[in-house]
């Protein structure tokens, strides 16, 4: 196999950017198709471990791979300045007509990625360039607004959204590797350090799914995508709708899996147990690529993980359950059960005429037991044991089952309510309730009230009036056990994950007809058992990656029960450090903390910490970001600010504060 750390890939205005490539030896004498990871983060340290697993293996199997930075990211030149820019896909474009004229390539490129990879891979697919014949997306999104890390349900994601812009903010400040840029990555980097603007500015300042959210939504329009795409998806990952989205969307060919994973390729990970996933895509790829008949398009149109029903906890390395296959989506096999919301705090499958009012006041501590928004199997992923969040919300069980109930979809509450402020939310949880008490969270979903009828044209609310308004829970797959209940859990906050509207709010429910969860039952067939089973893991060798560091993940929560005041402050990471081969190590360190102070909404605030090192001889290297986020009843107040050193020596020093109305948030 043939390995080349650096090579220039020009675009149409003369920005060139960085590609790694693995391709069998005698490429050049036979070429093979290629397969293009374009992604922003950093193939010669950050990523270098899991593109040598990925990418090798690739090579191995008869493969041209491809891993390029995209622009103002890593080796690659220019600025990037947000996410999915058209600049990014005319890029990519460019890069899939060079990957194509190269002499080891016989023409035919795939593309494969994993969250902002697997965004763009879609996005991608949906310009139509002849190169690209296939793709696999994988922990990805078909609609930026309602699906990704900004919003949920037209709700501000409070810890997650600041989070997210802040670790952007650090890498877009890393400066390019002179061992393969040369002497010009100082002028590169201060470029960088000079230009790229916080992201967070313009996620805040469009509240509405409005066309900046629509652009690079392949939801938008299936139908402009021409070529055979594999969506794959983790039920501990918050990426997993949009394989059932895409499935139900898509009319050309189009297969889903979503196993127990969280947001990692599922060759690696936890929980397990993991499958030979890049067997998986060595399949697709031969059978879309290559023309070979390997029968990947023979099989059931979703594969999913039908998970166990498990005990509270914040880690799982494994989720018991077993393979579950349906020939399409949605599927035939589904059953909507609807279970009534009734008087008592009672689920109730007869429909009841019955009325009656529940109130739900807005607490505004509740975040401790919430877990992560996106997972990747650290110790704190997992909400833990709900019931101190169940004592908190207004909470409907079902009388204990009589048999096993298995869910497979979306389930979704529809809810005759009222508010008592123009501005509401609320958070509804679907819990399964063991015996013993203890409360597992199954699934959950956000709605801020006043986009009950559209997210590009909320309302505000008309004190007292009742609203019908249904809330979409996040897909899941899961077995309750007879003698279990479920319970429905609704709350008018659910900080940090939503911004807290400006006033506490009281709700009030009313029972009866209207209100009502519905239940995506999938009932067992014996046909699971005959589905084709996954084989091990595999992955390439790490040959040029001498060492990981694990990244710390710890969580903490402080309640001064004086003054009300709570604070949470997860310590994280997204990629683990690493030394390489040639002497360089690369360590990041994370740290996001978030406030509140009961019945005060306006005291929430959330701030983050990036440190990033860079080092390999006298190339010595530092960047610190720092940002913060709080409200008024009218407005969003964001603070930024980057520090950048080589050696000891601060080359650079940006500050930048918004003010950012509130727009019915």
């Amino acid at each position: 196999m043939l390995r080349i750390p650096h090579m220039w890939i020009e675009m149409a205005d003369g920005c060139r950017l960085s590609a790694r490539v693995w391709m069998p030896a005698d490429a050049e004498q036979s070429p093979v198709p290629a397969i293009l990871e374009y992604i922003p983060y950093r193939k010669a340290d950050a990523t270098a471990a899991s593109d040598e697993q990925v990418h090798g293996y690739f090579a191995q199997h008869g493969y041209a791979a491809v891993r390029v930075d995209l622009r103002g990211c890593g080796d690659s030149e220019g600025i990037l300045r947000d996410e999915y820019l058209p600049q990014e896909q005319d890029d990519a474009i460019d890069v899939l007509r060079w990957i194509a004229s190269q002499p080891w390539c016989s023409g035919e490129i795939g593309m494969i990625g994993i969250s902002w990879g697997g965004f763009n891979g879609l996005q991608v697919a949906a310009r139509r360039p002849p190169e690209l014949r296939a793709v696999i997306s994988v922990c990805s999104t078909d609609d930026r607004y309602g699906d990704d890390i900004h919003y949920m349900g037209g709700c501000v994601l409070g810890a997650d959204m600041l989070s997210w812009a802040t670790t952007m903010l650090a890498y877009t400040a890393r400066p390019p590797d002179p061992a393969h840029v040369g002497d010009e990555w100082r002028s590169m980097w201060l470029d960088r350090l000079e230009q790229s603007p916080p992201f967070v500015h313009e996620w805040l300042s469009h509240q509405r799914r409005d066309a900046f959210w629509k652009h690079g939504s392949v939801a938008e329009d299936f139908g402009a995508i021409d070529c055979p795409v594999l969506m794959v998806g983790g039920w501990a990952d918050a990426y997993r709708n949009a394989v059932l989205r895409f499935l139900a969307g898509y009319e050309g060919p189009c297969k889903g899996i979503i196993g127990p994973w969280s947001h990692h390729y599922a060759y690696d990970g936890a929980p397990g147990p993991n499958i030979g996933f890049l067997q998986e895509c060595v399949r697709w790829w031969d059978h879309w690529l290559k023309g070979a008949d390997t029968g990947v398009m023979d099989e059931p149109a979703l594969r999913a993980w039908m998970q166990d029903s498990v005990p509270p906890r914040t880690h799982y390395p494994e989720r018991p359950g077993r393979w579950v296959g349906e020939p399409s989506w949605p599927s035939p096999h589904i059953e909507q059960r609807h279970l009534s919301l009734a008087p008592a705090g009672r689920l109730s499958a007869t429909p009841g005429s019955e009325s009656h009012e529940v109130v739900i006041p807005g607490p505004q501590i509740t975040f401790a037991d919430a877990g992560d928004w996106l997972g990747y199997g650290r110790a704190t992923d997992h909400p833990g044991d709900q019931r101190a969040e169940d004592d908190r919300s207004a909470t409907f069980d079902s009388e204990p089952l009589p048999d096993s109930l298995e869910l497979l979809g979306r389930p979704r509450v529809v809810l005759d309510v009222s508010a008592d402020r123009t501005l509401a939310l609320v958070c509804a949880r679907l819990c399964d309730v063991h015996p013993d008490g203890s409360s597992t969270l199954i699934t959950r979903g956000l709605l801020n009230l006043t986009h009950r009828d559209s997210h590009e044209h909320p309302a505000p609310l008309m004190l007292g009036e009742r609203y019908t308004v249904a809330i979409e829970l996040n897909a899941i797959a899961h077995s309750l056990p007879a003698g279990h209940r479920l319970r429905l859990a609704l709350s008018p906050a659910y900080w940090p994950w939503a911004w807290p509207s400006p006033e506490t709010a009281t709700l009030a429910v009313v029972t009866g007809a209207v209100s009502a969860l519905e239940l995506p039952v999938r009932p067992p067939r014996p046909d699971d058992d005959a589905l084709r089973p996954f084989e091990a893991p595999e992955a390439a060798a790490l040959e040029h990656v001498t060492e990981l560091f694990s990244a710390p993940h710890t969580r903490t929560v402080e309640h001064d029960v004086a003054t009300g005041r709570q604070e949470v402050a997860t310590e994280l990471s997204y990629f683990d450090g690493c030394r390489l081969s040639d002497g360089l190590e690369y360590r990041e360190r994370a740290r996001d903390t978030q406030v509140i102070v009961t019945g005060d909404p306006l005291s929430a605030e959330t701030r983050c910490e990036r440190v990033i090192t860079i080092e390999r001889d006298d190339f010595r290297i530092r960047v610190e970001a720092r940002a913060t986020m709080s409200s008024t009843d009218d407005a969003f107040m964001v603070t930024n600010e980057i520090d950048a050193y080589e050696g000891n020596v601060r080359v650079a020093a940006r500050r930048w504060s918004r003010v950012i109305p509130r727009d019915l948030v």
